[in-house]
């Protein structure tokens, strides 16, 4: 599984709509994998969280996973569409 699916299966759990996610990989800097997760305006509050925590875990599980298959430090964008 890539660290897009994984990012994709852990939002779409947490928000109602999960047809309205959209989550794209890219890999241009030498550093770092940089995960775009856009969702519906609606849903942001539920994917962020309060004071960032649900994004956090997000992040963290995410982290864990790349660094478990050597791969590169992972960014992850969270925007609404």
């Amino acid at each position: 599984m890539s660290l897009a699916e994984l990012t994709s299966v852990l939002v779409k759990s947490i928000v109602s709509d999960p047809d309205s996610v959209s989550v794209k990989q890219f890999d241009t800097d030498e550093e770092f994998i940089t995960i775009e997760v856009l969702v519906s305006s609606e849903e942001i509050k539920k994917v962020i969280g309060r004071g960032g925590v649900t994004a956090n875990a997000i992040r963290t599980i995410v982290q864990a996973a790349s660094y478990a298959n050597g791969l590169k430090k992972v960014k992850i964008n969270i925007d609404s569409i």
